[in-house]
């Protein structure tokens, strides 16, 4: 496992890994110009080289959920591992998330990783090719992923970072105001896969249309968040959430070009409610559900995915 440091005059920094072409912390200054790690990880190289949790992780070759770990495309149906109850989540057994990544390139403010993930692997069809790049910028910080297949298959990447912006791991996040930039999100049956309905969020505790306490919406909410979001989206990157801690003054603006995102409200190390996750994607399902946006990917096509974390001033 190699790592790589980015560091920005404006004090934004970053330490990435070819293992996954996992983000494993991401330091941005408070209100008093502090810097501070605002991801919630692991502390030693062996809890990396395993990293159950995802912390930080690019998850593909399918993000999220497949039902009954299968899909068909064309007539063909595929079987998949399944490693969640009866479902198939964020790629499988081996997923991106565990394999190391070639590191294709590295400048100053940049490091990108490729990996080809062959037919057959995990179950998907086709030769899929991957890049992923991360890249500092002013107050930012941007992960870029690209695909191209040989061949049909789902592709639906992200970056599962697990974020608490006080710079404390094990300070409770109830206390963070969110906004999402979504009207409605998709509800679950009992195994989380999507019934298909698009339910508004109106009137609920998964209002987070003006921001909100995730604490007080939680204690309206029908279940804890785990949910994925229908953004207001035109296919162009565009800002999807807004996050903000009063403690610490820092605020983190999550801009992407993806339709869906995943909102989750985790435990990590068994410490209730310390981090939340912010998943831009495909909506989970989607090879299965043909009313979602298609996350089929054919040959002569590119997949391409951009999340940009922005951070303003401290308030």
């Amino acid at each position: 496992m190699k790592t790589f440091i980015l560091i920005h005059p404006s004090g934004v920094s970053a330490i990435v890994s070819d293992l996954g072409a996992t983000l494993q912390a991401l330091s941005v200054p408070d209100r008093d110009g502090k810097p501070a790690n605002i991801l919630v990880g692991w502390k030693t190289r062996e809890q990396w080289l395993t990293n159950d949790a995802y912390f930080g992780s690019t998850v593909g070759r399918y993000a999220n959920r497949i039902a009954g770990g299968k899909f068909s495309i064309d007539g063909n149906e595929y079987p998949l591992p399944v490693n969640n109850g009866a479902n198939h989540l964020h790629g499988g057994i081996t997923g991106f998330d565990k394999v190391v990544w070639k590191t294709e390139s590295t400048t100053p403010d940049s490091v990108k990783f490729t990996y080809l993930s062959h037919d057959g692997e995990e179950g998907y069809p086709g030769n899929l090719s991957v890049s992923v790049e991360y890249i500092i910028g002013e107050k930012s910080l941007t992960w870029r992923a690209t695909a191209q297949t040989d061949a049909p298959t789902p592709v639906n990447l992200t970056n599962h970072a697990f974020f608490n912006l006080t710079g404390n791991p094990t300070t409770e996040v109830l206390g963070h105001h969110l906004q999402i930039n979504a009207d409605e999100f998709l509800p679950f049956d009992d195994h989380q896969i999507p019934t298909g309905e698009h339910r508004p969020v109106v009137g609920s505790g998964f209002d987070f249309t003006t921001l909100a306490s995730i604490g007080e919406n939680l204690a309206n909410a029908e279940l804890s968040f785990d949910h994925n979001y229908v953004l207001r989206s035109s296919g162009e990157t565009c800002l999807a959430a807004i996050s903000k801690d009063p403690a610490s003054g820092r605020i983190m603006e999550l801009y992407t070009d993806q339709p869906g995102l995943q909102f989750y409200l985790a435990s990590p190390h068994g410490i209730p409610n310390t981090a939340f996750c912010l998943e831009p994607q495909k909506f989970p399902d989607s090879p299965n559900q043909s009313a979602f946006p298609s996350s089929i990917l054919r040959p002569g096509e590119t997949y391409t995915h951009e999340i940009i974390f922005y951070f303003p001033d401290p308030s």
